[in-house]
């Protein structure tokens, strides 16, 4: 069955969170999903802060960008909230916006590389691996976490080219696809993500997360309608809808979402 999720976009201020997070949780949403956009909110922090004040919400975070961060810290962290939160969690990373990288002085030559190297050991860290890893970017010397999360979250990839995709299937428990993706756009996403599982012998659960726009006047026109326009990319073979609430304030669309449109999905 579909999973239904709603995006607090970067938009809010870090104040205005816990309050979507809260009515998202009365409300019986699946999942809250958050953007870690330069230069505004951070991921894992947000996260953190959502997960301690609510019970049962998920929180998907899409995404973290790789230049960003050493992926042992990545890891402790990660690690620390799915250990607090089991089954809660759900990371995702990704190359980020490189001329936000570029700003930073952390832009790479090859962002493929660098995800790739990153997502095998972010995952292999969080399943309580003990690693020694030399390359391009990624160097571990005999690392292993202390904690390593007893239900391991899933490790998620974002991406829009055909190269990304692919790597998501190889080396991703998911895939995250970006606001703007069509239901053709998506059945052609998931089709080279296929492609990347197929390749790396992969097999099993895979999560296929679309960001969706709310379309202009949709609470005016009905759950019903809203349900018959989310049908197309569940069609696709899309896992999770996350609905970014670009129209009306986002703990109405939370609640309307909630109560009104997720009981008439498939």
């Amino acid at each position: 069955m579909v999973t239904l999720g709603c995006i607090a976009t970067p938009g809010l201020t870090p104040a205005q969170y816990l309050s979507v997070a809260r009515t998202a949780d009365a409300a019986g949403l699946e999942e809250l999903w958050i953007w870690e956009d330069c230069f505004k909110e951070s991921g894992i922090a947000t996260a953190g802060a959502i997960l301690g004040t609510t019970t049962r919400l998920r929180v998907g975070i899409g995404i973290l960008p790789v230049p960003l961060r050493n992926v042992a810290l990545t890891a402790m962290e990660l690690a620390t909230l799915a250990g607090m939160f089991p089954g809660r969690l759900v990371p995702g990373i990704g190359h980020g916006v490189q001329d936000w990288m570029e700003q930073v002085g952390a832009r790479v030559s090859s962002p493929l590389t660098l995800l790739r190297e990153h997502a095998e050991a972010l995952r292999a860290l969080l399943r309580g691996d003990r690693l020694t890893v030399s390359g391009r970017y990624v160097t571990l010397d005999d690392v292993a976490l202390d904690w390593p999360p007893a239900e391991p979250p899933p490790v998620l990839s974002a991406g829009q080219g055909p190269r990304t995709l692919r790597l998501a299937g190889e080396v991703g428990d998911g895939v995250v696809l970006t606001g703007g993706t069509s239901p053709a756009d998506a059945r052609h996403a998931i089709g080279l993500v296929e492609e990347g599982r197929a390749a790396a012998g992969r097999t099993g659960p895979f999560t296929v997360v679309t960001f969706i726009a709310l379309p202009a006047q949709a609470r005016a026109r009905g759950a019903a309608a809203m349900a018959d326009y989310l049908q197309p990319w569940i069609d696709a073979g899309t896992t999770t809808l996350a609905i970014i609430p670009v129209h009306g304030d986002t703990e109405g669309v939370v609640t309307w979402l909630a109560e009104d449109v997720r009981p008439l999905l498939a």
